[in-house]
């Protein structure tokens, strides 16, 4: 049985990746604008950097109740009592993280290749992100391009959450939820946008279009 995993906005969030506002200030509008989970992504940051921005997030974004998720980080994810943790394929596999973190609430693992398919790493995550749907500038050490002949064929061989990123937008934002993803997760779409509530609002509503 699959652990409930009720979100649709998906924000990957990192200082240098928004342009306009601070970062805490683009994760409050987005939250406002209809986010509905969080995952900050440092990578050039040291562990104690990333862990002092992840705990300034956490006040943000517990004041609405939206859990954070930490990218490829199992320290900071525990110190700072993160909801969960999301890796990729050249991070620490999700069978070790389990391992080391028992009480673990939520476990997020990339797929990026046919071969993950049925792996222990597949089966161990609770859900998994479809990377990438469409080529980004925000990730360029992806193997594929999924496509959304890509999400179908992933949804139609298991019926874990599924959360999709790689250039999502408004104008493609119904046609992968369309395609089996249950869950869409964007960087530069809000993080880059102006105003970031009216980014999120936009993406929502084409989220939740029947």
């Amino acid at each position: 049985m699959q652990k409930h995993f009720p979100y649709k906005l998906y924000l990957v969030i990192s200082e240098e990746a928004c342009l306009h506002h601070h970062f805490l200030e683009v994760a409050e509008r987005a939250i406002i604008g209809g986010v509905d989970i969080v995952q900050l992504r440092e990578k050039n940051a040291s562990t104690k950097e990333f862990q002092q921005k992840a705990l300034r997030l956490k006040e943000v974004l517990d004041k609405y109740n939206v859990p954070l998720i930490i990218n490829d980080n199992l320290k900071v994810a525990k110190q700072v009592e993160a909801y969960g943790i999301h890796v990729g394929t050249s991070d620490i596999p999700p069978t070790q993280i389990r391992e080391k973190w028992k009480n673990l609430a939520c476990l997020g693992y990339s797929i990026e290749d046919n071969k993950q398919f049925n792996s222990e790493e597949f089966k161990t995550a609770d859900y998994l992100g479809i990377s990438p749907v469409f080529k980004t500038p925000t990730k360029t050490d992806t193997i594929i391009e999924w496509g959304l002949s890509g999400v179908k064929k992933i949804r139609s061989s298991t019926d874990k959450p599924l959360v999709a990123i790689g250039n999502i937008n408004t104008t493609n934002a119904h046609q992968v939820i369309k395609a089996g993803a249950n869950c869409l997760a964007v960087v530069s779409a809000i993080c880059a946008a102006k105003c970031p509530t009216l980014a999120a609002e936009k993406l929502r509503n084409e989220i939740e279009k029947l």
